[in-house]
């Protein structure tokens, strides 16, 4: 799955290009729908993905009906994120052709406000379509888990943040592995650039110097404007922004927002991403095998 929606449109025609030269196997981009954060009108964005050959479209934060006629044009799959039944059922009669529940326990933006468990067999229940279910799965007993539940596919978002393939710090990736499943949280806290949206990020420096203050409002939290890291390019990333540490990038790090689910207490080691999908295949296969033992 390839986060596009605060790229170019010309970068985003490059890596869709770039990840069909490295694979022959079916890929994904998603976008963002949410007018309070993208920087590209999404038909604009949306044509330079298809038109680069992106084969699985997924969008998140918004209504899909608008974008259907033009994904399904393109011989494109469309995936919609959803966070309730009802939600699912709008996507359904829409037109999309997958549905992804995304739970409450899910760590970046964050669309429900429903756990995975409670709200996967509601959505499997509500639509026809297949169902994949998100948040809160970071090893092969979770997905059997979500399968038990309905679900014909798992979504998982933490667990790749922890390979050796990510683009992100090393600091990123060793506080995902250290992290137990009550380390995150909640809130808006990290809002520049993408307000009124909920998120879960890991606890850091910045998350309890907000709290020890007493969680003041935007305009009187501590350290709002400093500067707490710069891209490689030199681009600042102020403190409460969105900006996640990417490769190469300097500065107090451990600050930014760290996105995870609360799946990182599952997730202890950095493995390659070939590693990380095989063990997934075979601890699933393993679990539905001791289940059909029992």
């Amino acid at each position: 799955m390839l986060a596009v929606t605060w790229r170019s449109v010309e970068n985003t025609r490059q890596v869709i290009e770039r990840t069909r030269e490295l694979t022959d196997r079916p890929f994904a981009v998603n976008l963002v729908l949410d007018e309070a954060t993208i920087r590209h009108p999404t038909d604009e964005h949306l044509e330079a993905c298809l038109d680069a050959g992106a084969p699985i479209i997924s969008l998140s934060f918004g209504d899909p009906a608008p974008h259907v006629e033009q994904v399904h044009a393109a011989d494109a799959t469309l995936l919609a994120s959803v966070g309730t039944a009802a939600e699912a059922r709008a996507a359904e009669d829409a037109g999309v052709d997958v549905v992804v529940a995304q739970g409450w326990e899910a760590g970046g933006h964050v669309q429900s406000e429903v756990a995975t468990m409670p709200l996967v067999p509601r959505v499997a229940d509500a639509v026809d379509v297949p169902v994949v279910a998100a948040g809160g799965i970071s090893d092969g007993r979770g997905v059997a888990a979500v399968l038990a539940l309905g679900a014909d596919g798992a979504w998982l978002g933490t667990r790749f943040v922890a390979t050796e393939e990510a683009n992100v710090a090393r600091a990123y990736r060793d506080r995902v592995i250290d992290a137990d499943e009550a380390e995150t949280f909640y809130g808006e806290l990290f809002d520049g650039g993408w307000q009124g949206t909920p998120h879960r990020v890991l606890r850091n420096s910045t998350v309890e110097a907000w709290e020890t203050q007493g969680c003041p409002v935007p305009g009187e939290r501590p350290g709002e404007g400093e500067e707490v890291g710069r891209y490689p390019n030199g681009q600042p990333v102020e403190r409460y922004g969105d900006d996640i540490p990417v490769g190469g990038m300097e500065g107090d790090l451990e600050a930014m927002a760290l996105y995870a689910g609360q799946s990182a207490g599952g997730v202890d080691e950095i493995q390659s991403a070939e590693t990380a999908v095989t063990e997934l295949v075979e601890e699933t296969r393993t679990t539905i095998g001791a289940l059909h033992r029992a």
